[in-house]
């Protein structure tokens, strides 16, 4: 049987099920990487599952989202997880050495391997041919502790690539092109994998942009195949032996397929709010820029870097639009050091930032009130820069280059075109810097664990009971993202170890109300619209809610890693059948459940006064299972009694 890619790698892993669409099935996780944001839940998650040391391959613990350490909170659960790496066998990546995807792709990631994560970019790891997914933290918790992976098996789309990017389009172009073309929800149940001659012309840096940012288009993963591209960038990190030839078999199989002429594709920006609202750079020359902000998981590579040094090179930003920039990792900004490249950025006036997540989630460098922020990064939800009423615009380094010298968007067409981009390319030896990570010692059990008091224990959630009398707590619109559910920022993000605490901010955004409802009430239901909890893979956008009473939520669809989410933490996620009757639900109407007909798949009906509406739901036997048992750490426990 002739197998693409995709395939290759799950079926060498697989644990049960069929490699059918919709099937579930379970697999072995190679790898995991947290960051701190959702690092701190995850680990805590894993304490309570009593075990000695973690049973993957590796698992690395990065500090990349609060870095900023204002109070106690960040450094307190740095220590946190600086400890609980050393006592149960993981690599410790300590803040200010760079974003966790960018270090996990030069240092770590390896062809062919499985790797899940608790940020939703995850997928990143895609570029270097590894099948990498993002999930929730106690998923992660639980692939420490050995249990497989648990997915309902995509689709594998063939994405064949011809000619090649020209003038200044580049790799975020690509998937910005395909953003435009699929939207956020297009990608929901697939797995996107890459093929055709125009591989050749993209690098694992280039490949990385795409798959990191493919999570916008809901996608379980991106994957590229391990080639020539692939040993050379392995060989430039020092990590030749990494290498293994893999991609699918001649005449492979593939459920869906699409043909992209790279050449075609020309500079392009995603508008305010949505990763999906693409416009080509020429319709928005003239607009006012005042800040630009380059770095992310997405496009804060020394390929990415590089290319903005050389056109910033002898000139100086226009003197009313800031400049940010953020390395990815320290090995990049030694990269830039090593050839005079952080002159260029410097002598123009740009502003540099701490290897981190930084601005890109809402951690600092936000924009002016209204002000207009260009960013390389991969989203650009309302509010998530940390200024409410700022407008982002999504672009490719290259593009925000030119943006914060002339200050404002202008038609690529008159660029300067003395830069060849295509001829940029990595050294052939690049400097190490895996002396900065911390490795376990050898006497682990001596190992004492430092708990600050924004640490809380995480709280046993009940089983689901057999009747539900639940008031609409909230009603939402289509696209919710986990943003909308749990804002991000300095305040908030620290709270990440703290469910009492962060639970406060829960639609603070939305509805001011809300909290005070679900505390009212003791328990209630979320009503949401098509594609509710896309985004980022934060569990806390379901375990607080959870914290708060929210039993149920009934929406139009679900984004794949929230519904998990749901799942994890004990909520029924519901479908409804005529989404028409989204219209008749209002806040704090009682909803009747007997959930005494609930069934994998099957209709039921939920009363409301003296109507009914029909609902149901896509769960799997043991998903439905998690549910009712109050959550996956009750399952897993009681699973293992």
């Amino acid at each position: 049987m002739t197998l693409n890619l995709t395939k290759k790698i799950i079926q060498k892993h697989l644990v049960s099920g069929k490699l059918i669409p919709g099937e579930e099935i379970e697999i072995k996780i190679d790898q995991t990487l947290t960051q701190d944001a959702t690092g701190t839940m995850a680990y805590l998650q894993f304490e309570s599952i009593g075990l000695d040391k973690v049973q993957t391959d590796l698992s690395v613990s990065y500090v990349d989202h609060n870095t900023i350490q204002m109070g106690f909170r960040n450094p307190d659960d740095h220590q946190y997880l600086r400890t609980v790496a050393a006592k149960y066998g993981l690599i410790f990546s300590p803040p200010g050495t760079g974003i966790c995807h960018q270090l996990h792709l030069e240092n770590f990631a390896k062809p062919g391997s499985t790797l899940i994560g608790s940020d939703s970019h995850t997928p990143t790891a895609g570029g270097i041919g590894a099948l990498a997914m993002g999930a929730g933290g106690l998923s992660v918790a639980l692939a420490m502790a050995g249990e497989p992976y648990t997915i309902t098996m995509p689709k594998i789309v063939r994405v064949y690539l011809t000619g090649k990017l020209k003038g200044f389009a580049s790799a975020k172009d690509i998937i910005l092109f395909l953003l435009k073309k699929f939207t956020v929800k297009g990608g929901v149940g697939k797995i996107f994998e890459y093929t055709g001659p125009g591989l050749k012309s993209l690098s694992v840096p280039e490949r990385a942009t795409i798959t990191n940012m493919g999570a916008e288009l809901g996608l379980t993963t991106s994957i590229f195949p391990s080639d020539e591209n692939t040993r050379r960038f392995l060989k430039a990190m020092g990590r030749e032996d990494d290498f293994i030839e893999l991609g699918p078999d001649p005449n492979a199989e593939y459920d869906e397929e699409v043909e992209i002429d790279l050449s075609s594709i020309e500079p392009l920006a995603a508008t305010p709010h949505m990763p999906d609202k693409v416009k080509p750079i020429r319709e928005l020359a003239g607009l006012k820029v005042d800040q630009v902000a380059i770095g992310s998981c997405t496009n804060s590579s020394y390929l990415d870097l590089k290319s903005v040094a050389l056109i910033l090179k002898n000139k100086k930003i226009n003197p009313e639009t800031d400049l940010l920039i953020a390395p990815g990792s320290k090995q990049v900004l030694k990269m830039l050091l090593d050839e005079n490249l952080l002159w260029p950025i410097l002598n123009a006036g740009g502003r540099l930032l701490e290897c981190a997540c930084g601005p890109c989630i809402g951690m600092g460098g936000s924009p002016p009130s209204k002000g207009i922020s260009v960013r390389t990064f991969n989203r650009n939800f309302e509010g998530r820069s940390g200024t409410q009423d700022a407008k982002i615009y999504l672009t490719s380094p290259i593009t925000a280059a030119f943006a914060a010298l002339e200050g404002k968007f202008t038609d690529p067409c008159t660029w300067e075109e003395k830069i060849n981009f295509k001829e940029i390319s990595l050294p052939l030896k690049t400097p190490s810097i895996k002396h900065l990570f911390i490795f376990p010692p050898e006497n682990q059990a001596e190992v004492r664990i430092r708990r600050g008091p924004n640490i809380v224990p995480l709280k046993s959630f009940s089983p689901l009971p057999e009747n539900l009398e639940l008031p609409v707590l909230i009603k939402v619109g289509d696209n919710i993202t986990t943003d909308h559910i749990l804002p991000a920022g300095p305040q908030i993000t620290a709270l990440r170890s703290n469910i009492p605490a962060i639970s406060e901010y829960i639609y603070s955004r939305v509805d001011k109300e809300f909290v005070q409802r679900a505390k009212q009430h003791k328990q209630g239901i979320i009503i949401g619209g098509e594609n509710y909890g896309q985004g980022s893979s934060r569990e806390h956008a379901a375990l607080a809610p959870r914290y708060l009473g929210v039993r149920v939520v009934l929406a139009k669809s679900f984004a794949r890693i929230h519904r998990a989410n749901l799942i994890n933490f004990g909520i029924l996620p519901l479908i409804f059948v005529d989404p028409k009757d989204y219209d008749k639900i209002e806040l704090e109407q009682i909803l009747s459940l007997n959930l005494k007909q609930l069934s994998c798949g099957q209709k039921m009906c939920i009363q409301i006064k003296d109507f009914c509406i029909t609902v149901t739901n896509d769960l799997t036997t043991k998903e439905l299972n998690i549910i009712k048992e109050g959550g996956l750490l009750n399952f897993v426990r009681n699973k293992r009694k």
